[in-house]
């Protein structure tokens, strides 16, 4: 294992030396100095930055967490008091005898209310400085005021109809009050709801303790806290000791969560609360910012001062190598080796000069006599390829003027008649349009069709009734140019293998038309058909065309107009057969519009 590991090290420090071999020197200086001593100061530097930002983060967390801790004991406590009132009037028998008794009129319940507060001394509690007690019942008897209420006067107000959908006995609500007195304007309010239930549950009863919003903003006030400290329900920020504190503005939603530095969430009284503190200090940075002067003066002296010296050796020691490199490194762009002038010193950088002046000198002589032999090799190159161009189109020529002489004929054979003079003169027509390529070997679609057409003509002469033939041209195709015979090389093997050898009628399909930015060559045939392990060799066949399958005897037109078509096309055309043994046969070729010429707006 040691062994293995000794390996392993050795091997990766062979391919750091073999990298930095690969360096010019004068990286070689500066990557001496970057590992030996700016990257161990900066390392070292760095950790004891870390360090201390990390203690003063963990710092001020910690002061984040107290504070948060401190704002959450003091509400629960405020909110605690307002329970523990509420508690004392749900045990209070004469509180809930009041609310449930019937009064014959109002004069009854007046009377009934003052010697209620005479006996219990009620109004010392309801009267409180920084709480409003007021108590609801389902009662029609009651008369609003003094602390008491029907129920269905607040019915449809927001703290009521949440606190029946929670379901709770006792919550805790943040109200923004807008439906007070029209005088009075809007208004928030923190309120703890009690369902007044120990005694009688079939009456409604509420105890409803509005606390003083304004009393509890300016108790997180006096906190004195830096760091604003906001505490939000439902993304709402309902109390806060900084901004959003105004009693008359409606709660407004709180959009810093990134930037709190802590946070932490309590449930009271079914009021979901999520404290967030807002960290504004950053001592650290400030440290950093008062010694700015000395750490800009010790960046200098380890960073900037080096380079400066490194700058002196640079010019009395690499600036030749550099010249010699860069002189190298021109190679590839030049015809000719360029010679360093003005050589200077006799050390060993001098003499490697020296040396290549002599050698580009011997390559530069070298270079012009292959120069020579590489013209006339590129000369009988194209003489070669020029040479199998026109094999590619002697091909064509025996395949299809002996077929065509074969059927004029048969023909002649057959019907013995002397009207053969039109099928000769179609045949003149096929056969000028083959010998005359023109430079090129081009054609239109209109042009080969109607070449089409002629061959069609000729091979009805020759089977009759035994062959129909329908072509139909899109005439936005009619103008593009393709390679001369392309079309017509495709309907006579149509027409050979697929109608001749057939006894019974067929047919002949031609469809040429624009789709998806294609243009679709079509030729159909209702004769033999072929043999699917036939048909997989043959599209095979077509789409690798070449000049070594047109060696072989099997199929030679159809493999040269493929391999013209490629050639064209930059081999982007698409072949496609189908077709089924005894029922017919079809050969589809697809060839991109940008190869088309003219170029049209439809494609």
């Amino acid at each position: 294992m040691i062994k293995g590991w000794w390996l392993c090290m050795k091997n990766i420090l062979q391919k750091l030396e073999n990298r930095i071999d690969n360096c010019n020197i004068k990286k070689k200086f500066y990557y001496l100095y970057i590992i030996c001593i700016l990257l161990p100061l900066v390392i070292t530097d760095s950790i004891i930055v870390y360090i201390v930002i990390r203690s003063e983060k963990i710092s001020q967390y910690k002061e984040m967490e107290n504070a948060a801790n401190a704002v959450q004991y003091s509400l629960s406590s405020t909110f605690e008091q307002a329970a523990g009132f509420a508690k004392k009037i749900y045990m209070n028998k004469y509180v809930n005898e009041f609310l449930d008794k019937e009064y014959k009129n109002t004069y009854d319940y007046v009377t009934s209310y003052y010697d209620f507060f005479r006996a219990t001394r009620f109004e010392d509690s309801i009267d409180h400085n920084y709480v409003k007690v007021t108590m609801f019942s389902d009662n029609d008897t009651i008369v609003n005021g003094g602390g008491f209420s029907k129920i269905d006067r607040d019915a449809g107000l927001d703290w009521y109809r949440c606190f029946k959908k929670s379901g709770l006995t006792q919550m805790l609500f943040f109200d923004y009050d807008v439906t007070r007195h029209p005088v009075i304007k809007p208004e928030r309010k923190v309120m703890f709801i009690k369902k007044l239930d120990f005694f009688n549950k079939q009456r409604e009863k509420l105890f409803v303790a509005e606390l003083d919003y304004s009393n509890i903003i300016s108790y997180l006030k006096k906190m004195n806290y830096s760091m604003d400290i906001f505490v939000c329900q439902d993304k709402k920020i309902v109390l806060s000791n900084g901004k959003y504190t105004n009693i008359m503005d409606e709660f407004e939603e709180f959009n810093n969560q990134k930037d709190a530095g802590y946070k932490t969430s309590i449930v009271i009284y079914g009021a979901e609360l999520d404290f967030y503190v807002l960290n504004t200090k950053n001592t650290a940075l400030k440290e950093i910012l008062n010694h700015l002067p000395i750490i800009i003066f010790l960046v200098m002296a380890n960073a900037v001062f080096p380079i400066i010296m490194m700058q002196f050796l640079h010019k009395s020691f690499t600036v030749r190598l550099g010249i010699l490199s860069d002189t190298l490194r021109n190679v590839d762009n030049e015809e000719d080796l360029v010679e360093i002038k003005n050589i200077r010193g006799d050390d060993e950088i001098g003499s490697l000069m020296t040396s290549y002046n002599k050698m580009a000198e011997r390559i530069n002589i070298l270079i012009k006599i292959m120069y020579k032999n590489k013209i006339k090799e590129q000369e009988m190159i194209l003489a070669r390829q020029k040479a199998e161009l026109l094999a590619l189109r002697s091909q064509i020529n025996p395949h299809f003027l002996f077929n065509t002489l074969e059927s004029i004929r048969m023909h002649s054979v057959l019907r013995n008649e002397n009207d053969t003079a039109d099928m000769i003169e179609k045949l003149a027509v096929l056969e000028r349009q083959y010998v005359d390529w023109g430079d090129e070997g081009f054609a239109s679609v209109s042009r080969e069709t109607e070449l089409v057409k002629t061959y069609l003509d000729i091979q009805k002469y020759r089977f009759g009734d035994r062959l129909s033939y329908e072509i139909d041209i899109d005439s936005r195709c009619r103008d593009f140019i393709i390679p001369k015979l392309t079309v017509v090389t495709f309907v006579e093997n149509a027409c050979i293998h697929g109608i001749e050898s057939k006894t019974s009628s067929g047919w002949i399909f031609v469809r040429i038309y624009l789709k998806n930015g294609f243009m679709y060559i079509e030729i159909e045939d209702t004769g033999k058909g072929m043999d699917e392990v036939y048909m997989e060799r043959l599209l095979w066949k077509m789409r690798n065309a070449n000049i070594q399958l047109l060696q072989g005897k099997e199929r030679v037109g159809i493999i040269n107009a493929c391999l013209r078509l490629k050639m064209e096309t930059n081999n982007e055309v698409v072949f496609e057969l189908d077709g089924e043994e005894g029922i017919g046969f079809i050969v589809q070729i697809k060839i991109p519009c940008k190869y088309l010429k003219p170029e049209v707006e439809v494609c």
